[in-house]
């Protein structure tokens, strides 16, 4: 390969939001396909690559989270050059930074010929859509062997209006569950939930019969803050157990709010069931998100409804905790892990994820002409083999890692030569399908997560709005959202009842609702048509 001729580059380096596995938004489930067997002399030539075609050259703009990075000639960076016939320069920039730096690339006109957009429903990323600025892909993946297999779901997610204006970097759709002291639920004797039901009763026993064996009552069930009873994983995930919708459902063929479904209302009535007999803490709506595993970690709580890949991270925190403490570490896990219950018609249902952490974008005034647009998706979609994976997450075999068997690695200790020669490479990796590269060797309890994360994918529930750009939303979206999370506060802690639920809702459509549901049935009859 040769040597870059460039003489000032733009350097830094990408956090790799998932080393242990880069399907997860928060970096922590894996794919399970077979790994890379391949070693680096057996990797194909930039010309065998490319069919005898120069190396494509490549500038991609990625956000950054650390001082040391991979240079452009980094070995890793070489390798990858070398089997997918490329040139490629790294424009990398300082994550606090990106959504500026995004924001004044745009405006400028100078744009690379991939970019990362972090918020595809972003004001500044809609308006350079309309305008003209970057590829319709909408009808262009199905034609590459990876990129083709792109989850319908997470595409609509990503859409604007339902087209697609970039690749998304994949993460996992089916994250969200629960998440338990497994120790306390052997304590009182219950077996894990199934239904609802089964969950009231675990939480009723956690709160009543001493699940931590000191002869106190100062144990409750369920840890929830504002945005979990609100816009978040938490309620969001109950009301689909009793069968709403998620955000928006469809009714004789018109878009209809979720909070207009009966379903809800019995999915608030829950909530205000476990507020009243006190299995849930009294302060969510203002206790401080960044410390609401602590009651798990200090045994003071035994449940949160939130992503399953947060069960590793709690159970190692009790890990650390007991040692620290002095005491006997006696169990290898004190969390477990179940995903949808159950609900009163007899379905399972769960709340997805978007499925995408941003676009790959590729901009007309960078990539002018088909043929070149081709090849630019050829080269995304040849990193989602198992070998490229591999490559782009852990490096090279000897060097950067150590092969165990034909599906696990161990990385090396070095942090250093890590994060300068690999350590964001990952992140321009659609992962689409899933990641299906070598992974870290995993715990039991990781493999759950993984497991149930694989499982959820069959149950979750589509919001069918979620393309549409709102302009009523975009300008009254905050005070909408305001009038129904506020109601939905006071109905579960008694301070208005389904009388004053409903006059909630009519201040809803008087403030703005009435027009944002009939744009969002016209963007919708738009869409079908």
């Amino acid at each position: 390969m040769k040597k870059k001729t460039m003489k000032t580059k733009r350097v830094s380096t990408f956090l790799v939001l998932c080393t242990v596995c880069a399907v997860s938004l928060a970096g922590c489930s894996s794919g399970g396909g077979a790994g890379d067997s391949k070693d680096s002399s057996a990797a194909p030539s930039a010309n065998a690559s490319t069919g005898g075609q120069e190396a494509l050259k490549l500038n991609i703009m990625l956000p950054v989270f650390k001082t040391n990075y991979p240079k452009d000639d980094s070995p890793v960076a070489a390798e990858l050059e070398k089997r997918t016939g490329t040139d490629i320069h790294f424009e990398w920039v300082p994550n606090a930074s990106y959504a500026d730096k995004f924001n004044i690339t745009l405006a400028s006109g100078n744009l690379p010929k991939i970019i990362y957009v972090p918020d595809p429903k972003g004001p500044s990323f809609v308006s350079a859509v309309k305008s003209g600025a970057f590829w319709d892909l909408t009808d262009k993946l199905k034609n590459y062997p990876n990129l083709g297999q792109a989850s319908e779901v997470i595409l609509n997610n990503a859409s604007i209006n339902g087209k697609t204006y970039g690749v998304y970097r994949g993460r996992e759709l089916g994250r969200n569950g629960v998440y338990y002291r497994q120790d306390w639920l052997e304590k009182v004797g219950l077996e894990q939930p199934k239904t609802i039901d089964d969950f009231y009763h675990m939480l009723k026993a956690f709160k009543e019969k001493d699940p931590d064996g000191n002869g106190k009552d100062d144990t409750y069930g369920l840890v929830m803050v504002k945005w979990t009873a609100g816009w978040g994983a938490g309620f969001d995930q109950i009301k689909l157990w009793f069968g709403a919708p998620n955000v928006w459902g469809e009714k004789d063929g018109k878009l209809v709010p979720e909070f207009e479904y009966e379903e809800y209302v019995e999915a608030l009535k829950f909530m205000k069931k476990l507020y009243d007999e006190k299995l849930v803490n009294q302060d969510f709506a203002v206790m401080d998100s960044a410390k609401w595993t602590d009651p798990l970690v200090n045994g003071q709580a035994g449940a949160v409804i939130d992503v399953v890949d947060g069960a590793a991270r709690v159970d190692d925190k009790i890990h650390a905790a007991l040692k620290a403490a002095g005491k006997e570490d006696a169990r290898e896990h004190y969390m477990d892990v179940f995903g949808a219950l159950t609900g009163p018609d007899g379905q399972l249902r769960t709340l997805p994820t978007s499925g995408f952490s941003g676009l790959l974008a590729i901009p007309k005034s960078s990539v002018k002409t088909e043929e070149e647009l081709d090849r630019i998706l050829k080269f995304l979609d040849q990193l989602n083999e198992p070998d490229l994976q591999t490559l782009t997450s852990f490096g090279l075999e000897g060097v950067h890692y150590k092969k165990i068997d034909d599906k696990t690695l161990e990385r090396s200790p070095d942090s250093v030569l890590l994060e300068s020669e690999v350590e964001g490479l990952n992140q321009m990796v659609p992962y689409i399908p899933e990641g299906k590269g070598l992974q870290v060797a995993q715990t039991p309890l990781r493999l759950k997560q993984t497991e149930i994360q694989a499982k959820n994918r069959d149950t979750i529930v589509a919001n069918p709005a979620e393309p549409f750009i709102s302009e009523v939303y975009s300008q009254k979206g905050q005070q909408l959202g305001n009038i129904i999370n506020d109601a939905r506060i006071k109905f579960i802690v008694g301070q208005i009842d389904e009388k004053g639920w409903r006059d909630a809702i009519e201040l809803w459509k008087k403030s703005g609702g009435n027009d944002y549901v009939k744009e969002i049935n016209e963007l919708y009859a738009a869409s079908k048509s």
